[in-house]
């Protein structure tokens, strides 16, 4: 299992590639709320979610052959490993789901990767891409249950340590690839709390069995929260230092969005907005004086569906 030191020695690596991601300080009051809260803006981060931290990590201490990488996503994790393989000048390969919104798909192909779209949800993309790594040789880059791939997401939280005091960090759960790395970062020090979104419970299910389990995948954040089970090591780290796992509806997660537009002007995709979804909604309810904290972890998608 990964730890702090872990992720330290992954930040130092991809430090130079990625961008120091801002972060707004709210004292109460903007989003109705008393609760002193934090947002860093990992939907401003290269390819335009926190994924391409862990993209550059495992690329850069991996022996990439001729063949490139190959990758499976929703979109995020695709975008970002296209661009990080671009930057470091390698070919990249994509998988898809047919669910996958035009906006990330747009993104894939103005990175240069080939794209293919295949299967109706992640897992059905996965395992196409995994076969097509067999044929060819290609690297593959995990979305999520690698633990180089998460540990370079956890860089996103170690900086933002840095740049602000908080007792909590609300974290939006796919795969589980960030909390992980959150939480093998910080967790040890900051209350961890798991969001997901009732179509996309992975981690919430995985609790509640002891192991983690299939789980059908439905709702506005499948694109991007679509994994049908919680990463194995992800689970573990999980399990150990991640204090609660709560669910959010699709409606709270569409007035989270909307909030960050109409009170920031930030944009944020579905998977964005969860962590914040989770306390306008009252899912989260902070002690009095809590400092609470999330990553608004992207911005994937089309503003039109926000604004």
């Amino acid at each position: 299992m990964i730890d702090r030191r872990d992720v330290e020695a992954a930040w130092a690596r991809v430090r130079p590639h990625v961008r120091r991601t801002p972060v707004i300080e709210i004292s109460g009051g903007v989003f109705g709320s008393a609760t002193p809260l934090a947002l860093k803006l990992e939907s401003l981060q290269l390819s335009g979610s926190f994924k391409g931290r862990g993209a550059f990590h495992k690329i850069l201490v991996s022996e990439v052959p001729a063949a490139g990488v190959i990758a499976a996503s929703g979109g995020n994790h695709g975008a970002a490993v296209a661009y990080a393989a671009r930057a470091l000048g390698h070919r990249a390969e994509i998988f898809v789901p047919t669910i996958a919104s035009p906006a990330k798909v747009a993104r894939l192909e103005h990175y240069g990767a080939t794209v293919h779209q295949v299967g109706a949800v992640y897992a059905e993309a996965r395992a196409a891409s995994e076969t097509r790594a067999a044929e060819t040789g290609a690297l593959m880059v995990h979305a999520y249950e690698d633990p180089q791939v998460f540990a370079g997401a956890g860089s996103a939280a170690l900086e933002f340590v840095e740049q602000a005091r908080f007792d909590t960090l609300l974290v939006a759960v796919g795969g589980g690839g960030l909390i992980a790395g959150c939480a093998a970062a910080i967790g040890t020090a900051t209350k961890i709390v798991a969001v997901e979104t009732e179509g996309t419970a992975t981690l919430y299910e995985a609790r509640r069995a002891g192991r983690p389990v299939e789980v059908a995948i439905s709702g506005i954040a499948a694109d991007s929260l679509g994994a049908s089970r919680i990463g194995a090591p992800n689970f573990e780290i999980a399990q150990q230092r991640v204090a609660v796992s709560i669910l959010v509806a699709d409606t709270a997660v569409r007035a989270a969005q909307r909030a960050l537009w109409d009170e920031l002007r930030v944009i944020a995709e579905p998977a964005g907005a969860t962590g914040l979804a989770a306390l306008l909604c009252g899912a989260y309810v902070p002690t009095p004086g809590e400092r609470v904290a999330t990553l608004i972890c992207g911005a994937n998608t089309d503003p039109a569906s926000v604004v």
